[in-house]
Order: structure tokens, then C-alpha cells, then sequence
């Protein structure tokens, strides 16, 4: 008999009913030391007073009354993150994949109304994830992903991240964006070369296309800075970001220039819940703490303290671990033994990883993690090297 909620997730063996800060508490008590934060969600850790703060004060007010009205709360946080990037306007969600959908059809609509309706294609690479609606698996076009899903959506073209040759030969007068996440995540940890997202934006700029930046899970301090593109010196014209802005309230955006949200009049787009009052509130609460430079410098600072303890953990287990990847509080360990392995081997001690593509495992703590949990984490790590070698 199908179990009342659709089993279409392999749930680990857990029931968390508390958290606090960088830890999770397990219905029998025992208390974990979470460097998942919900997928990259969780950016200021469980329970941050801010947080609960925003979302309590906003709670006594007003949940909820559509995007019928004026909402001041989603004023406030779009024209925060006008200032604080590259975009001069935002469009509310409630999910990375939202944001996908309306990122998709924004750049399409553009070259629509441009009168170059024949643009339509957009240029995306091999082990991107997007998110899991028809737009988001046509876009990263992995077999898992989309097998038996078919008819798929139209109009994305693959490619592997690296082949410039094959990315200046795959534009054509078709042609409408290059889609690309600075750092993937569901990939495996993968940092795309400044160089490359510099050729991408250089690219764009040639041949008039627009240039999509997935943030979703790298963006909102994860690297080091608010957004990871920052690091290359390039801006896109369309940025999907969610998971971290809403601090582990249900919140996404689409950040844009003025150009490329041309097409996207009233009526050509929405959302009920999106850009809800308590979303927003607490989305300005997450921007007040990560914007902050202080901030963002500890979160560096920090990087490279875990950085380099991770160094020493896989030159202490070759037989194990293979190699660190990633940026900031995005990091990897492509592992030799099996990823789901470590990961399985990390709930006997009290450790949440998560498990990605090319066998890694990713370690997403919050980004207020203390320098005291780094080391707790990478002594944990070192024991489940050691039952696994020892197995």
C-alpha cells in the first residue's frame, strides 16, 4: 500500500524536532552537527533570533493577500536587492524552480518582443540542476533526471562546462541565453572558472544573447561573497536565487536588468504566494546580517580555516577521500569509497553531509558556524574515515 505522503524521497532514518544554530536534535535527543543546512537553506544556522524575530513580528501582523495589492515587505527586500547587485528589479517565488521557470521565459519574452521570436534556445552544461519542473530537467538534461518524463520542453542545448570551442559553435542565430551556476551544487561541487564565466559574458555581449546566472544554492554569502559571480568580475543579465535568502523560510527571486525583463509586463507572469509578507520579512532579515562586509569577511576567513582542515583530513585518508572542491562554505570531498557510504557512516556520529554528484559528498554548514564545530566536523570526519577503512 502507497504510504499517505508519495515516497518519492529516500529519507535517511532521522526525525529532527529541534535546531539550534550549527545543530539538529533527534526525536530520541541525540543532537547532530548539521553541515547540510538544509541543502544551503539554513544560511544563518536553525532558530536565528533575527529570524524568528522578523517572522514572529510579521506572524502578529499579516500573513498573506496576494499580489492583487501593494505589499511594503516585498518593496522593501526588492529594492534591497536592487542596491545591493547588479539588477534594477526582482520577481518573488517561492522556490529555486520557480525561479528557473520565470528566468527561462523572461529571456525568451525578450527576444519576442524584440522581433526575434526564432531566439529561443538557451545553452546550458553538463551537470547543472535546475531545479525539478519540465523547464528545470529540459534545461539540465540528465537522463535520471528526465527519463520517462518525455515529451520534454524544447529549445535547451547541452554542452559540457570547459569546451569553449564547442560553446562558440553551438550560438546560432536561435540563440537566447547561456544558462550556467558559477558553483554547481547537485553536480558535484563544481566551481566554473572565472575565465570561463568571463568568456560566457564576453560571448553574450558579441552576439547579443542575455547571460543567466543560477545562485540558487551558491549565492547569498555561500562563497564568500553576497553572490559567487562576484568573485569573476562579471555580472549576468537574469539571476535565479533562492534557498539562502529565505534562511529556511520557503522564498526564490529572479533578479534583473532593466533590458532583460523588458518583455515581462503585467499579466505575462505571477505567483500567489510569491513575495508574501513573511517571506520578504524574512528575507530582509537574512540580507541585514549576510550583506554585511564584516559578515562576509568571517565567512572567508572561516572558509579557509575548514579549507585547509579538510586538506589535512584527505592527505591523512588517500583510501577514502580523494580531493577537496568548491568555494567559501561550499565545499566538497570527492570521495573514493562510495559517497552515500560516508554519508550513511556520518549518522553514527552525529554528522549531517550531502551527498552529490561525481561521488561527493558537500559540506553546506551555516555560514555561522564557529571555528570550535569547523574542528568538531572535521574530528567527526576523521572517525568515519576510519570505521570506513577499518570496515
Amino acid at each position: 500500500m502507497i504510504p499517505s505522503v508519495l515516497p518519492t524521497y529516500n529519507r535517511a532514518p532521522l526525525t529532527f524536532v529541534k535546531g539550534e544554530g550549527t545543530w539538529l536534535i533527534e526525536a530520541d535527543g541525540r543532537r547532530f552537527l548539521d553541515l547540510g543546512a538544509g541543502i544551503a537553506v539554513n544560511a544563518l544556522g536553525h532558530a536565528h533570533p533575527a529570524l524568528v524575530k522578523a517572522l514572529t513580528d510579521q506572524a502578529q501582523a499579516l500573513w498573506h493577500t496576494s499580489n492583487l495589492y501593494h505589499i511594503p515587505q516585498q518593496d522593501a527586500l526588492a529594492d534591497r536587492l536592487v542596491a545591493e547587485t547588479f539588477a534594477d528589479t526582482a520577481f518573488f517565488c517561492n522556490s529555486g524552480t520557480e525561479a528557473c521557470e520565470l528566468a527561462v521565459k523572461m529571456a525568451r519574452k525578450y527576444f519576442y518582443d524584440a522581433g526575434q521570436p526564432e531566439r529561443v534556445e538557451i545553452i546550458t552544461f553538463s551537470g547543472s540542476f535546475h531545479g525539478r519542473s519540465s523547464a528545470g530537467i529540459a534545461a539540465a538534461g540528465s537522463e535520471k533526471m528526465t527519463k520517462g518524463f518525455g515529451p520534454l520542453l524544447p529549445g535547451f542545448v547541452h554542452l559540457d562546462l570547459g569546451d569553449s570551442e564547442a560553446l562558440n559553435a553551438a550560438i546560432s542565430d536561435k540563440t537566447a541565453a547561456i544558462m550556467v551556476e558559477p558553483v554547481q551544487g547537485e553536480g558535484g561541487i563544481r566551481a566554473v572558472p572565472d575565465a570561463e564565466l568571463q568568456q560566457m559574458r564576453a560571448l553574450c555581449d558579441e552576439h547579443g544573447l542575455l547571460l543567466i546566472f543560477d545562485e540558487v544554492q551558491c549565492g547569498v554569502g555561500r562563497t564568500g561573497r553576497l553572490f559567487a559571480h562576484e568573485w569573476a568580475g562579471v555580472t549576468p543579465d537574469i539571476m535565479m536565487v533562492a534557498k539562502g535568502i529565505g534562511g529556511g523560510f520557503p522564498l526564490g527571486a529572479v533578479l534583473a536588468t532593466e533590458k532583460a525583463a523588458s518583455g515581462m509586463t503585467a499579466g505575462t507572469h505571477g505567483s500567489t504566494y510569491g513575495g508574501n509578507p513573511l517571506g520578504c520579512a524574512v528575507g530582509c532579515a537574512v540580507l541585514d546580517v549576510v550583506a554585511d562586509e564584516a559578515f562576509l569577511a568571517e565567512v572567508n576567513r572561516k572558509a579557509g580555516l575548514m579549507r585547509q582542515r579538510l586538506e589535512g583530513l584527505v592527505a591523512e585518508h588517500p583510501e577514502v577521500f580523494e580531493e577537496v572542491r568548491g568555494a567559501g562554505l561550499m565545499l566538497g570531498l570527492k570521495c573514493k569509497v562510495v559517497n552515500a557510504d560516508v554519508v550513511a557512516a556520518g549518522y553514527a556520529h552525529d554528522l549531517i553531509t550531502v551527498p552529490a554528484a561525481d561521488n561527493v559528498i558537500r559540506l553546506l554548514p551555516p555560514l555561522t558556524i564557529s571555528d570550535d564545530e569547523i574542528a568538531e566536523a572535521v574530528t567527526r570526519l576523521d572517525a568515519i574515515a576510519r570505521d570506513l577503512t577499518q570496515a
